[in-house]
């Protein structure tokens, strides 16, 4: 028979193990970990969108998996030392939902933990994946190709303004996803007739210096390239743009909700859920070898009607037919 100081020692011994037990399942939640460039336009909506896509895998942050964020800040000198430390702390999937440079940080760090990522260059040449269709090591995410956008973008520019004759481009020497892009706009650039002067920022006092420069060379149209660091810079550059009577293209509408004049480029929210789902299928077990890089099929022009009156334009009926939203 069982006596009553048995029954007590029993009970007090399952009260002091339940602490263990529960420590015991927190500490075998997986851990994703977060490898971003700069802090994102728009972060917060892509962050949800993300969060969405964990959730239709089944994961929700706090509950059966958490997330470890590091941000470089837009010193893309950092990201190395940055991915080192997600892979010390032994993180399930590391995750740059970004840019190249982190991609290729993360990738650098580990051939062994899962990544996934967000690149607007090829990762097939950056070396991230073997192809497309079979990534075939520890990568694989989506391409946003701004490659191929940053003629349409150019396009635009000329629809705009068809007596522009000369065209800035704002380039990060830091990104190097860029080099594909600029390849590919000075190509536009030869068989539309425009010329196209690139100028390099990677600090903010480089980006005023850019605009003063811009305004001495009398620069018809600014298009400034899609780059975390301009991202976090948006405030500055929409207004810089602004004060200094200068039309500017950008690569995500976010710049157009604040007051820049136009924009074309991927819907980033859709990419971000697509990294979600792939992390969350990682998390289940499918490993990133098994899952195709994806290209996204959405593109979205956003024009800002009280942006060009203030510059005192007026936007062609064919680019308003176009859009896929109008700020009026």
């Amino acid at each position: 028979m069982m006596r009553r100081r048995d029954v007590i020692t029993l009970l007090g011994g399952a009260v002091a193990a339940w602490p263990l037990a529960a420590r015991a399942q927190q500490s075998a939640m997986p851990v994703i970990g977060l490898l971003i460039a700069a802090p994102a336009l728009g972060g917060e909506k892509r962050m949800a969108a993300f969060r969405q896509g964990l959730a239709e895998m089944g994961y929700a942050e706090g509950q059966n998996v958490s997330l470890v964020r590091l941000d470089a800040d837009g010193r893309f000198d950092r990201l190395p030392a940055l991915a080192a430390d997600l892979v010390s702390r032994k993180v399930s999937v590391l995750v740059s939902p970004q840019s190249a440079a982190s991609a290729i940080a993360a990738h650098g760090a580990t051939k062994s933990i899962p990544i996934v990522f967000s690149v607007t260059a090829d990762p097939v040449k950056l070396g991230l994946v073997a192809s497309f269709a079979r990534p075939g090591g520890n990568a694989t995410g989506v391409n946003n190709f701004s490659s191929e956008l940053a003629s349409k973008r150019l396009g635009l520019l000329r629809e705009l303004l068809p007596n522009a004759k000369a065209v800035a481009a704002l380039f990060n020497p830091d990104n190097p996803a860029n080099e594909g892009v600029l390849r590919e706009l000075e190509a536009a650039a030869a068989s539309s007739g425009l010329q196209v002067r690139v100028l390099n920022a990677s600090t903010i006092r480089e980006i005023d210096l850019v605009f003063a420069t811009l305004v001495r060379e009398r620069a018809d149209a600014l298009l400034v390239f899609n780059d975390p660091f301009f991202s976090s810079r948006n405030v500055q550059l929409v207004l810089s743009s602004t004060r200094h009577v200068l039309p500017a293209i950008y690569s995500q509408r976010e710049y157009v909700d604040i007051g820049g004049l136009m924009s074309y480029g991927t819907a980033l929210t859709e990419a971000y859920r697509q990294i979600g789902i792939y992390t969350g299928r990682i998390l289940k077990g499918t490993k990133p070898a098994d899952l195709p890089v994806v290209r996204p099929t959405k593109f979205e022009l956003v024009v800002n009607l009280q942006a060009a009156k203030m510059l005192g334009l007026e936007v062609p009926q064919s680019v308003l037919a176009s859009a896929d939203e109008v700020i009026e």
